[in-house]
């Protein structure tokens, strides 16, 4: 699994709502989770992703702030949602051993066997059965 990447700056597109767009993304990677809140109850999509389909919710996962998952799935982010490699949130959470994070998504009904690899699919490759009794609720 490869580190989710930034929004790209198309030509097509305005400057501005890139580099707003931009901006986001960072916020979910550096789990600035109070900012993230505000743009998210200002109008950013939730759900908003960047051009690999990176979701909020899965920069936020990949890189362990447990605080900024849980405000983004309280403003109705999508659990499960997979990037355009089929990789779930919690597969990369877990393939980056973020134990507090894994706990919090499959609390909040994150599906282990969802995505490509799935999370228990990641945990195994990686001989992680710390991650595997996590994601079992051991």
């Amino acid at each position: 699994m490869t580190e989710p990447t930034p929004a790209s700056e198309e030509p097509a597109h305005d400057p501005e709502v890139l580099q707003l767009a931009a901006k986001v993304f960072d916020l979910a990677r550096h789990g600035d989770t109070d900012t993230l809140a505000a743009y998210v109850d200002a109008g950013v999509p939730v759900n908003l992703t960047n051009d690999r389909g990176d979701s909020l919710v899965m920069l936020a996962a990949y890189h362990g702030h447990a605080a900024t998952v849980t405000a983004l799935l309280e403003r109705g982010a999508d659990v499960d949602r997979p990037n355009d490699r089929g990789q779930t949130p919690l597969a990369g959470a877990v393939f980056k051993g973020e134990s507090e994070v894994v706990r919090l998504l499959v609390a909040h009904g994150a599906d282990p066997a969802a995505g490509m690899p799935s999370a228990v699919d990641t945990a195994a490759m990686f001989a992680r059965q710390d991650m595997l009794d996590l994601l079992q609720g051991n």
